[in-house]
């Protein structure tokens, strides 16, 4: 007996391997799985939740699981896999493009940066470099969860690698990243597909591709297009009224689009978690599906249930998030281990944490999504040209910007007569709401790509639960052309989108619009004049509006309030082994509203009893494809998805040998250097990215209590 060297946990789950292998093989031998009588006694009933099911078989040469066919260099090109016809592209078609885009959003495919050494489909489950192309042979189990009434329509996605060990099955979640559709964590995927595992996928009812109001065209579950009543109840997303119809809406207002994240008015983000485990349900039914017994009486069986199946809820940043979520939600013990890189973690209010850093406490931390990202909605773009930030990548003068930063100093927002001064007031207002400072050289780049104002307008609109035809503090999603004003989509475009996009505009040729500019009426919206300042200063107005719902009385802001407490977590891991990391550098964001709070809000919750570890990765940020992309990225920034790998592997190795969990520390990487004014850099070596210390140094260890979180310096 091995029950002092295997946890409670995993003594039910391990223990249960022989004797699986015993039953099959008296099934087979007896031709039956069910009672004396040969009528299946443990039928595998799909769950009520999934609708239609389609299975998909990928032979692992012209066509795979991992990389659709295009193979460890395919993902790494620079030529994307473009449709035959453009305009009409077939559902396999965006299905490779959409493996294609949603591989490279994630991690840097540069081979300087760590793909194809470090990581990448031809680096297997060991580490080790190899020189397949890292195709994975399997099927795919795609389906909707949606209550019957086509209002959700939430996708599932469940991959069976041929690989899959029925003697010790495994599956891991990858919950979307960000607001993408359901290929949207292909590449955390990736780390279960090596291992022989499931994973079970969900656009977690956000997704990439957009209703076009002007045509009145809808995405379908695998991304081809058609008419809203032509689907039905099967569009993936289409746009609801709100006080005007759509018709009278696109008359007055022509060329826009609504997102499913932003407009379904589900606030789908307080059921991330639900559905990440519903994602599991239908993982162990697609499992069972296919290898379950089959019973005299022709009834597949549930061979594999809940206890025989390990499963690690895994995903980065907002399917970090659901995946954390899932955990804390999860009373019918589906989830095992958690692995999650740079999560999207709202607490609640005044939880008592305190952060330190070093001997000094944190200016602020613990604060929701909303808070922060309409906060640097407000600042990012003048803080991005202050002179200190000589160093940032895509650092330069912005006219534009520089007007944001004049109407702060007018309304009494930053302070200083000069640029100078009101940028560095607006870094330092910054800094005091909880922004580290290795964050600093990031606001200029997440400045120009219009992050804060996207994320601002995205999320408002669907806490608010509000319609796309509100245009809630007067934005909308539009293509513009070269006069920066609302145009027709290009169909080509249009038709791609579910494989190109990110679900939250700006996205491929889709743009934020400000449709409130006194002066060019609706107008995009970073170029955009205020009404209160009669200056180019890229909606100032809009973007304090944004921010007033947060305290606001009136009922969009109270609207908005209520879809905000759906989203709080409760910081009860349930007793699992878990691992959070995150970048110290994040930008988007950062450790001091989520991960590190985070900790300390478990401790409170879970006492000893909590198995989560904290490891912070210095010279790591949010955004991993931005290495390879963005001049001055590669000298000063490490991948962080070396150490989801890392983490995954960890509480795997907990689960299965029963190794401890790395303790919560800072781990000191190495930047690659060279010169700042390239995409390139020298090559990222196994020295830059040390591996999570089995006994950190007291130096870089992080400790934590029911009140206080201590990350050294």
């Amino acid at each position: 007996m091995h029950s002092t060297q295997i946890p409670p946990v995993r003594q039910r789950r391990l223990g249960h391997t022989a004797l699986a292998a015993a039953a099959s093989l008296v099934a087979a031998a007896c031709g039956s799985g069910g009672d004396n009588n040969g009528n299946g006694s443990n039928p595998n009933t799909k769950p009520a939740f999934i609708g239609a099911v389609t299975i998909n078989s990928y032979n692992g040469t012209t066509d795979d699981l991992l990389t659709a066919g295009l193979g460890k260099d395919g993902l790494a090109s620079a030529s994307a896999p473009l449709p035959a016809s453009p305009t009409a592209p077939t559902a396999a078609e965006l299905r490779r493009y959409a493996i294609y885009s949603n591989y490279r959003a994630i991690v840097d495919t540069t081979s300087g940066g760590g793909y194809g050494s470090l990581y990448g489909p031809n680096v297997d489950a060991q580490g080790n470099v190899t020189g397949s192309e890292g195709k994975v042979a399997g099927v795919e189990y795609l389906a909707y969860s949606d209550d019957g009434t086509g209002n959700q329509n939430v996708t599932m996605l469940v991959q069976i690698p041929n690989t899959f060990s029925t003697t010790k099955p495994c599956m891991i979640t990858a919950t979307s990243s960000g607001s993408r559709g359901v290929y949207g964590a292909i590449a955390v995927g990736e780390w279960g597909l090596k291992r022989g595992c499931a994973v079970a996928y969900t656009d977690k009812g956000t997704g990439a591709a957009p209703h076009d109001l002007d045509t009145d065209t809808v995405p379908l579950i695998d991304g081809t297009r058609t008419t809203r009543a032509a689907a039905g109840k099967n569009a993936q997303f289409a746009a609801k009224p709100g006080t005007i119809s759509l018709e009278d809406f696109t008359a007055t207002a022509p060329h826009r689009l609504a997102f499913k994240h932003a407009h379904s008015q589900q606030n789908p983000e307080k059921d991330w978690g639900k559905f990440t485990l519903q994602a599991i349900q239908f993982g162990i039914w697609a499992i069972n599906d296919r290898f379950g017994t089959v019973a005299a009486d022709g009834t597949r069986q549930l061979s594999m249930d809940k206890d025989k199946i390990l499963v690690i809820a895994s995903s980065v940043s907002n399917g970090g998030g659901a995946a954390v979520a899932a955990a804390e939600q999860d009373t019918d013990g589906l989830i095992d281990g958690v692995a999650v890189g740079e999560p999207n973690l709202n607490l609640p209010p005044d939880t008592g944490v305190l952060v330190q850093r070093g001997s000094n406490p944190v200016s602020a931390s613990g604060r929701i999504l909303y808070d922060y990202t309409t906060t640097a909605n407000l600042l990012q773009l003048c803080a991005s040209q202050a002179t200190a930030l000589t160093l940032a990548p895509a650092f330069g003068s912005n006219a534009i910007f520089a007007n944001r930063c004049q109407t702060l100093a007018d309304k009494n927002i930053v302070s200083g007569s000069t640029l100078a001064d009101q940028a560095a007031s607006a870094l330092a207002a910054l800094h005091s709401a909880g922004w580290e400072p290795e964050s600093d050289d990031l606001h200029p780049s997440l400045a120009a790509l219009d992050t804060a104002a996207s994320i601002s307008v995205t999320y408002a609109n669907s806490y608010a639960r509000a319609s796309v035809t509100d245009r809630l503090c007067g934005y909308s999603f539009a293509a513009t052309l070269a006069d920066f004003k609302p145009a027709v989509i290009a169909p080509a475009a249009l038709a791609s989108m579910f494989a190109t996009g990110n679900g939250v505009p700006p996205t491929t040729t889709v743009q934020l619009i400000n449709d409130r500019d006194p002066l060019n009426g609706p107008f995009l919206n970073g170029r955009s004049v205020s009404a209160s300042t009669l200056r180019a200063d890229a909606n100032f107005d809009g973007a304090n509006c944004l921010r007033a719902l947060l305290s606001g009385t009136d009922v969009q802001a109270l609207a908005l309030q209520s879809g905000l407490a759906q989203t709080l977590r409760s910081g009860n891991l349930r007793g699992k082994p878990a691992m959070i990391v995150h970048g110290r550098s994040d930008g988007l964001l950062p450790v001091n509203h989520t991960s590190r709070p985070y900790l300390g809000f478990n401790r409170q919750q879970e006492g000893d009893a909590s198995k989560l570890s904290y490891v912070e990765v210095e010279n790591a940020q949010h955004f991993d494809a931005f290495i390879g992309a963005v001049s001055g990225y590669s000298n000063r920034y490490v991948p962080l998805h070396v150490y989801v790998i890392r983490a995954l592997d960890a509480v795997y190795d907990n689960l299965t040998a029963n190794k401890p969990l790395p303790p919560s520390q800072v781990v000191r990487t190495t930047p690659r250097g060279g010169s700042t004014n390239t995409t390139t850099a020298p090559t990222l070596l196994p020295a830059n990215v040390p591996p999570i210390a089995a006994t950190p140094t007291l130096a870089n260890a992080i400790t934590v209590n029911a009140s206080t979180v201590q990350v050294p310096d």
